[in-house]
């Protein structure tokens, strides 16, 4: 043993040392990994500033004081012209430094070197082409690690900076000499400019805007105030009304307005604002703060301009409304006019008679060609034939004919021409209209085809119409009547014979009927006012037939003129009618018998569209008391299920779904009441509309309690059964939990035997251990099943369950009992057997009666138990338990599921009727035949898997 420990120790070192190896090398690896991750993202940054200084012309430098090292960026290299080659040295750079800024730039170095100053210089590089270069040093003083001083800084090439500066300086010479021009340009043109500081009021003029408002020159300094007084009163709101505003929006204001000068003449100016500035050069940068500061623009004198263009409009305007009330009337009345040069054979056409033609009149004009070839093909000739004879017999030229239009649609034109002749009576020109009469032809047709769908209306909906000029002003045997062919067709009558009178109209009306329509009548006629009265008439056939009469009074203008009506035949809705009423009082009489009500309403606004009678019934509302609204019906809820009811309600009306609940009610009385509601909503309906009904299930709730409690006291019966069933089984599963246990302590002698020998034998002391382990998992599954089995209080949770596995256990259970009667138990179980919906234990207590059952009528005898499963056509579980024993008793075979009845004296007489209990608490059916030889056989049937998901 001692040597055995030896040989351990060594391997165990080098295991714990290779783990350790191993460890260091992932250590290592992952820091090589961190580490060239750390010199990629320091790389990538010092592209990033390379590439920044290179953008803005920027290089860094550093300048070991002590040795004269320098350390270039290679931007500075560039900004220096030096190659990346190159080594820099103070010589070099100073060999690039202007020869007149050289001398000042070693003095400055003197001092750095001496007192370790920050440096801030700018100074010009000769280049070796000769270009000129501006740089900017900026360079701070430091020490280094050995405490050795050193500068770091930044050299900027400013070059094209001071070349701007010198660009400006021009640009100012040159400005000063535009200015001396702008003035006289100013006052030849009579235009000057202005600038206001907004802070201040304070108003800068030019020396020309001054004599534009009759002042000399600097002859005041101006302000707002008297600028604003200078103003015609007329214009001084509307010129600085809207001025802030503009302002503010970052708009330059341009006005027209007029001034009045110290001499009292009026003159008018163009203002235009021409700059906003919100900073000036040289504020601080706090007084930014977006807004207009300062307005810079320009005034003219446009008196005389003004007066040109004022005359002008006076005349453009009138010609202007002239012409436009000429096309405004043509354009309204869809007429066009033309000009006929007979001599010249041109045409001047009106934009009107383009558009009447389908063309845009700026377009250009069109000659006669084209004209005539959009006259429609069969209409061409006889309108030239028309024109050539008005021509030449000095008559007015009138026709009407269609044209076509480039877009294809084809109008239909009226054209007239009346010839103008010279002294001597010669035609030289022909002045013409030509109006669009498409609409008002098919105006005409449209009211053709209306009077024919109309009577065709008529006719297919069985109303006509009458009118009476008479009645209600003049009693007369006829009334002067007027019935539309609709109406004669109705009352089975010939349109040829006339309107019927009086008489003749009240003997068309049913006897029973005829009293009250002459009343009617009468009214009508009385007091002028309207009827709607259904009544029966008699044909000449003898047919009858309901009618609904209408009619209103007609007054125009203040004045009574007789009435206007309909007369409809609904024969059809008064018996359909008559049917709804008769299936309403059937709906309302079977709704009282199954104590459902039925209800529409919206959910959200709480409004009822209906509500049936039962439905006020249920919640103990008296129906005949009229509208219950919608609260009375909602309090009656329980508190505590309302709370649940909301939520479902609020989220069935989200999703626009429908839903189904169940709640509790206080009725008016103080009884409780159970209800079931269901609510549908169509997709088409409003948002919280929903339809259903309410069905008082307080009779079932109350059965469903006591069912409740039988099924306890069932379960309770069930219990005592299978623990009397306990002592029957109690000698055949010792014995069946004693095998399992004595083959345990045999493997575990053996066990034992396998780990004393020397060296231990341990592959046969490990298959001893799994016979150990497989041994007690028998042991413990024998117990596990009796538990499960016998277990009080076991919930009726079901499940997915296979039939097969359960009557395997039992076949297990039972086959010692079994085999001490010389029973031979043989399952025949097809592979295709459904599995089914239910709870195990009382599936288990099931068969373990049935197969007891079977066991104790061949317990002298011996014989085979048989257990046969399928699935029938319809897919569901049919088991069948087959004995060879004493058989069923000479009665009838279904008093054995009756409760107490047994053939055994130590029976309770409970087993059997526990049985079809739970399995018509499934949906199943149990049952009994005789064999034909000898024993029976109980069948089950069971739903199959499918059928329990359905």
């Amino acid at each position: 043993m001692t040597q055995r420990r030896a040989r351990k120790q060594p391997s165990e070192a080098h295991d714990i040392l290779n783990a350790r190896g191993a460890e260091r090398t992932d250590a290592l690896e992952k820091a090589n990994e961190d580490l060239k991750a750390a010199q990629a993202e320091l790389q990538r940054r010092w592209q990033y500033l390379a590439e920044a200084q290179r953008l803005s012309h920027s290089g860094t430098f550093g300048w070991k004081v002590d040795s004269g090292e320098l350390l270039w960026s290679d931007e500075t290299y560039r900004i220096l012209g030096f190659t990346r080659e190159t080594n820099p040295t103070l010589d070099l750079v100073f060999d690039r430094i202007h020869p007149d800024d050289r001398e000042r730039l070693r003095r400055l170095r003197d001092l750095a070197t001496k007192d370790g100053m920050d440096l801030d210089d700018e100074h010009r590089l000769q280049m070796p082409d000769g270009v000129i270069k501006y740089v900017h040093v900026v360079a701070h003083a430091g020490s280094d690690s050995s405490g050795n001083r050193e500068y770091i800084g930044v050299v900027s090439d400013i070059t094209e900076r001071k070349r701007a500066e010198d660009e400006r300086q021009a640009l100012s010479r040159d400005l000063q000499e535009s200015n001396a021009r702008l003035e006289e340009a100013q006052r030849v043109a009579h235009v000057g400019y202005w600038e206001w500081d907004l802070a201040t009021g304070e108003v800068i003029w030019s020396d020309e805007t001054y004599r534009i408002f009759g002042l000399r020159p600097q002859e005041r300094p101006m302000d707002l105030g008297t600028v604003r007084g200078m103003v015609h009163p007329e214009d001084r709101e509307a010129l600085y009304g809207g001025v802030d505003v503009e302002i503010d929006a970052g708009v330059h204001p341009v006005a027209d307005f007029r001034i009045v000068t110290p001499s009292g003449e009026v003159r008018t100016v163009h203002a235009i604002t021409s700059k906003l500035w919100g900073v000036m050069p040289g504020d601080p940068d706090d007084e930014a703060s977006g807004k207009a500061r300062r307005l810079f623009g320009t005034v003219q004198d446009i008196t005389e301009r003004k007066r040109a263009e004022e005359e002008l409009q006076v005349l453009y305007r009138e010609l202007q409304e002239s012409k436009a009330s000429l096309d405004e009337g043509q354009r309204v009345a869809h007429v066009g006019s033309w000009v006929w040069d007979l001599e010249k054979n041109h045409v001047t056409y009106s934009d009107e008679y383009y558009r009447i033609f389908g063309l845009a009149p700026e377009k250009g004009p069109i000659d006669i060609a084209t004209v005539r070839e959009m006259i429609h093909p069969e209409d061409r000739d006889y309108v030239f034939r028309t024109a050539e004879e008005a021509i030449r017999s000095g008559e007015r030229a009138e026709c009407e004919h269609r044209i076509l239009r480039p877009s294809g649609e084809i109008r239909i034109v009226h054209s007239l021409g009346d010839l103008k002749k010279d002294a001597s009576g010669r035609p030289y020109q022909m002045f013409g209209v030509s109006q669009d009469i498409t609409d008002r032809k098919r105006a005409e047709q449209a009211l053709q085809r209306s009077q024919f769908y109309l009577s065709e209306g008529e006719r297919l909906a069985h109303m006509g119409s009458w009118a009476s000029r008479e009645l209600g002003i003049r009693w007369s045997d006829d009334l002067n009547i007027y019935w539309s062919d609709e109406v004669y067709r109705i009352y089975g009558l010939d349109p040829k014979n006339g309107t019927p009178n009086l008489e003749q109209y009240l003997a068309t009306v049913h006897p029973l009927d005829r009293a009250s329509m002459a009343e009617t009548l009468k009214t009508m006629h009385e007091q002028r006012c309207g009827c709607d009265v259904t009544t029966r008439i008699v044909r000449p056939d003898g047919e009858i037939r309901y009618v609904r009469c209408v009619g209103i009074p007609v007054v125009e203008g203040g004045v009574f003129q007789g009435f206007h009506g309909t007369t409809m035949d609904v024969t059809e809705q008064e018996l359909l009618t008559r049917e709804l009423r008769r299936e309403q009082a059937y709906l309302a009489e079977a709704q009282s018998f199954t104590h459902a009500g039925s209800w529409a309403c919206n959910l959200l606004t709480r409004e009822i569209f209906h509500s049936s009678d039962e439905n006020a019934r249920l919640y103990g509302f008296d129906p005949s008391q009229g509208p219950i609204p919608f609260n009375l019906y909602y309090n009656a809820i329980l508190p505590e299920d309302e709370r649940i009811i909301r939520g479902k309600l609020e989220n069935a009306i989200h999703a626009g779904a429908d839903y189904e609940v169940e709640f509790r009610i206080r009725r008016p009385d103080g009884t409780i009441g159970f209800l079931h509601g269901i609510g549908h909503h169509n997709p088409s309906q409003e948002v919280g509309e929903y339809f259903g009904i309410t069905i008082d299930i307080t009779d079932r709730k109350r059965a469903e309690e006591e069912r409740e409690r039988l099924r306890r006291l069932e379960a309770d019966l069930a219990h005592i059964n299978r623990v009397n069933m306990m002592g029957e089984l109690a000698a055949a599963l010792a014995h069946e939990i004693k095998q399992p246990i004595a083959a345990s302590i045999t493997s575990a002698n053996a066990l034992l035997r396998w780990l004393a020998h020397d060296p231990p034998d341990l592959e046969r002391a490990r298959a001893a251990a799994a016979r150990i382990e497989q041994d007690g998992n028998r042991a413990a599954g024998v117990i596990d099943s009796l538990q499960s089995f016998y277990r009080t209080g076991t919930p009726v949770e079901r499940h997915i369950v296979d039939v097969k596995e359960i009557i395997g256990e039992m076949t297990v259970l039972l086959r010692v009992e079994a085999d001490r009667h010389s029973i031979e138990i043989h399952p025949e179980l097809e592979a295709d057997t459904p599995k089914t919906l239910a709870n195990r234990v009382q599936l288990q207590q099931v068969f373990m009666n049935l197969m007891l059952n079977a066991i104790e009528a061949m317990r002298d005898t011996g014989g085979e138990l048989t257990i046969r499963s399928c699935a029938n056509p319809e897919g569901r579980l049919i088991v069948s338990i087959s004995d060879t024993g004493i058989g069923l008793p000479a009665e009838s075979t279904e008093q054995i599921f009756d409760p107490f009845h047994t053939t055994k004296p130590q029976g309770t007489g409970m087993g059997l009727t526990i049985t079809r209990s739970i399995v018509e608490s499934y949906g199943g059916r149990v049952w009994a035949t005789a064999n034909q030889v000898a024993g029976a056989t109980f069948h089950l049937i069971l739903p199959g898997e499918t059928e329990t998901h359905l």
